[in-house]
């Protein structure tokens, strides 16, 4: 499977991380694991062995793009690129994190000093910036920034709730932790077959990513997002429009909403419909112009999402690449069979335009570790629609597909294309199926992809060929991270005929 991409792309880093995806040395894979050395720990009905100084997982970050607000225009690229650079020193903290196991038992203060210590530091140094951006296109940034600086290790079984000090919070569930047998943490010795990584070298999934579909129990699915915009009243009307399934291997690691202009500045691999000339470096003018894969002409949008792969040892064209392989997203990609999207109405009234070139990010690509405040996962099985889960991947059925649905923000400011942290000009409806206060509805994007996914299997607390959602490598691969992005470039007439079609009750295509 090839790339499909307009500009030549640099690596960036690449000494730095190629090695993630060589690591598996001595039956030691990539050993991110939590290693528990002492002392039982009765939690949820499982006894598990700990110790209060539990070797961390991965890095938890607070997510200063998020807490940023009022980016004066001219200085919202500088800022985004600011941000970038920080993602990719999260990266590079990540991999000495995962290949310095040996130092680390040997040195109780190796991960705070040699790692943690200096991404502070680093990441105080960007801040800084930041704010001299900001306050030099004529904003007023926010002090209180520098108190995102820190960041943290966290055990593999902690689920951040929300929070940003990086302690987390146990969600009542083994996390990734199959380990429990007091391994000492020398997994680049070769002294031991790591029980976390399934024997792919990479940190996840792991087994108790896992659900088996027949075993969540139906609507219960409990999230603050993703709520179906059009319901019996209001605008009933849908519009669906066909652009294929990426038959054009149209794949980047880019991400145009978020890092416009930064190479890789999504560190895992996208899936393209829609609009063929996406990447960083797109201009608005670029995507009018570009050809699309849609039926309809008229629909030059892009709709992108992260891939999933299978891990079968594939090696597929990024194998070794940014992005791919050198960040841990490894395995065969696997195209929808099927990718739907339609775009529906409201519940309490008429839908208005939506401006050309707006930009709507739904999900949290860093869920795992920034806690669900902006998650909308579903995952399910065809033939199960009524069974959700966010935070697992679902083992389905012989004959029945696994789906990846996502209702996008219907609420626009009814002013702004973007906004500086690329979330505060949209807002999910609410409960009754309104807008918040100052939003107007528009066409609600709701996307639908099935997958034919060969069910993995669950032995003895490992999971054999799983399939994941690509990542940010710190993330894990967890199911709560997956994401879908959105940019509207249907032409003027396109889209009043979707605002006319689901206004007026019908379905259209």
């Amino acid at each position: 499977m090839g790339r499909n991409t307009r500009k030549r792309r640099t690596p960036l880093a690449t000494k730095i991380v190629a090695g993630a995806a060589a690591l598996a040395v001595g039956g030691g894979g990539l050993v991110w694991a939590n290693f528990y050395a002492s002392a039982h720990e009765d939690h949820g009905g499982h006894n598990r062995t700990r110790s209060a100084g539990a070797q961390v997982a991965t890095i938890d970050c607070p997510d200063v793009g998020q807490k940023i607000r009022d980016v004066p225009d001219r200085a919202r690229g500088e800022v985004d690129g600011e941000l970038a650079t920080m993602d990719s020193q999260i990266t590079n903290a990540y991999q000495r994190l995962a290949t310095t196991r040996r130092a680390q038992a040997g040195d109780s203060q190796f991960v705070q000093n040699s790692i943690l210590g200096p991404l502070k530091d680093r990441r105080k140094a960007i801040i800084d910036r930041i704010q001299l951006e900001i306050n030099r296109a004529g904003g007023k940034a926010d002090d209180n920034l520098d108190e995102l600086a820190g960041c943290q290790g966290r055990p593999a079984d902690q689920q951040n709730g929300g929070g940003q000090n990086g302690g987390g919070q146990d969600d009542g569930q083994n996390g990734d932790g199959q380990n429990g047998d007091g391994q000492n943490g020398g997994g680049q010795d070769g002294d031991g077959q790591n029980q976390d990584d399934n024997g792919n070298g990479v940190a996840g999934p792991v087994a108790d990513d896992f659900v088996d579909i027949n075993d969540v129990q139906p609507n219960s699915r409990n999230s603050r997002n993703g709520l179906a915009a059009n319901g019996d009243g209001g605008s009933t009307g849908t519009f669906t429009t066909d652009c294929g399934v990426n038959e054009n291997n149209l794949f980047n690691s880019d991400n145009l909403i978020a890092a416009p202009g930064v190479d890789n500045g999504a560190h895992h691999t996208h899936d393209y419909v829609g609009n063929q000339d996406n990447d960083a470096f797109s201009s608005d003018e670029d995507l009018a112009n570009a050809d699309t894969s849609c039926q309809n002409q008229g629909d030059k949008s892009t709709y992108y999402w992260p891939v999933l792969r299978l891990q079968d040892g594939t090696q597929e064209f990024d194998a070794n690449d940014q992005g791919g392989g050198a960040e841990g997203n490894i395995g065969k990609i696997l195209k929808p069979a099927q990718a739907e999207l339609k775009f529906v109405g409201s519940q309490q009234g008429d839908v208005v335009a939506m401006p050309k070139f707006l930009r709507i990010i739904t999900g949290d690509a860093k869920s795992f570790t920034n806690g669900d405040a902006n998650a909308n996962t579903s995952w399910s099985c065809s033939g199960f629609e009524d069974r959700q889960v966010t935070d697992k991947y679902p083992l389905c059925p012989e004959g029945s597909q696994v789906l990846r649905t996502t209702n996008f923000q219907s609420c626009w400011d009814g002013q702004n294309i973007d906004s500086a942290n690329h979330r505060d000009h949209m807002a999910f409806v609410q409960e009754d199926g309104s807008c918040p206060e100052g939003f107007q509805a528009i066409p609600q994007l709701q996307v639908r992809l099935a997958y034919d996914i060969p069910t993995p299997t669950v032995e003895n607390g490992q999971v054999q060929n799983p399939y994941a959602v690509d990542s940010f490598p710190e993330q894990l691969h967890k199911p709560i991270t997956d994401h879908n992005d959105f940019i509207n470039v249907m032409d003027e007439d396109l889209m009043n005929e979707v605002v006319d079609c689901i206004n007026r009750g019908e379905d259209c295509q």
